[in-house]
């Protein structure tokens, strides 16, 4: 069949890598020596898929249902595999295959794709979801090589600086932002793996327990870092209601609470990361997310 990356996932990879890096092109023959060193039977692409690999719903030689997913080198899928395999199925999705000499290739537990936790009550899912994060927080291997949150969040605070330097708009919460990842990484507390962009749409419906999560991009550090993610879930609704920054403020602390998270670190962390994604979103011409994003992070 034709391996055909979604939309989605063209648009996605065109903002990360603007000058391309030649992977999408070389997409459909990976695919297809995937399949064919596995031995497996494709059923379909999944649409519209994530925004940093190609998901494909396959078949084993035995009959089992299994996900054949393909991702870029710049989406770090090492560390994916390295992280799943340290979970062992603990509250994430598992790796059916050893590594092999094709990087980015990983071939997963089927879960239910269409299905994730985003699909239920807003109380509910950030439940559901909350308890799921919860399993994956463990000390990380020894010797690991994963990237910390002062490393990730450096790279980050970079990209920011330079953003506000152009977007004069921005510049306040930029700098606030900025200032309070500077006062949480003084005195962290002990780190552990995380999943790095964990939100309600990365936990999917499964068989041998109800949730599992997918899609890590593995970071080490504290707890709240992986939770602030979690508190702008369904930015959008919280943006349209009269009452969004009181209902803010209450999932924070509501979430602090049920995952014994200091509240205001993950204030500040939530803070961080929205301003982050927002001035990112405005980079790549996301207006509408920009905007979102920054009113958000302006009511914290």
């Amino acid at each position: 069949m034709a391996f055909e990356p979604p939309r989605r996932l063209v648009r996605a990879l065109g903002e990360t890598a603007p000058d391309g890096d030649g992977w999408l092109e070389r997409l459909p023959e990976l695919a297809r020596q995937a399949v064919a060193l596995r031995e497996l039977t494709v059923e379909r692409v999944q649409v519209p898929g994530g925004r940093s690999s190609l998901v494909v719903l396959v078949r084993r030689a035995d009959g089992s249902p299994a996900v054949l997913k393909l991702a870029p080198p710049r989406a770090r899928p090492l560390s994916e595999r390295v992280a799943l395999a340290h979970w062992g199925g603990r509250g994430a999705v598992q790796v059916l295959d050893e590594p092999d000499p094709t990087e980015g290739v990983l071939l997963l537990e089927r879960l239910h794709p269409d299905v994730s936790v985003r699909s239920l009550p807003e109380a509910k899912a950030l439940l559901e979801a909350a308890g799921t994060l919860r399993r994956l927080w463990v000390e990380p291997p020894a010797g690991h090589r994963f990237e910390t949150v002062a490393e990730r969040t450096g790279r980050q605070a970079e990209a920011m600086r330079s953003a506000a330097a152009a977007d004069p708009e921005a510049a306040p919460l930029v700098e606030a932002a900025l200032a309070i990842r500077e006062e949480l990484l003084v005195r962290p507390p002990e780190g552990v793996l995380l999943h790095g962009t964990f939100r309600q749409s990365k936990v999917l419906a499964g068989d041998r327990t109800p949730w599992l999560a997918v899609g890590p991009d593995p970071v080490v550090g504290e707890s709240a870092f992986d939770l602030a993610r979690l508190v702008r879930d369904r930015v959008e609704d919280l943006i349209a209601q009269p009452s969004g920054a009181a209902t803010t403020r209450r999932r924070i602390k509501r979430l602090a609470e049920s995952l014994e998270v200091d509240q205001e670190r993950l204030r500040g962390w939530t803070l961080f990361r929205a301003v982050e994604s927002g001035v990112r979103a405005r980079r790549v011409g996301r207006e509408k997310d920009a905007e979102l994003l920054l009113e958000f992070a302006g009511w914290l």
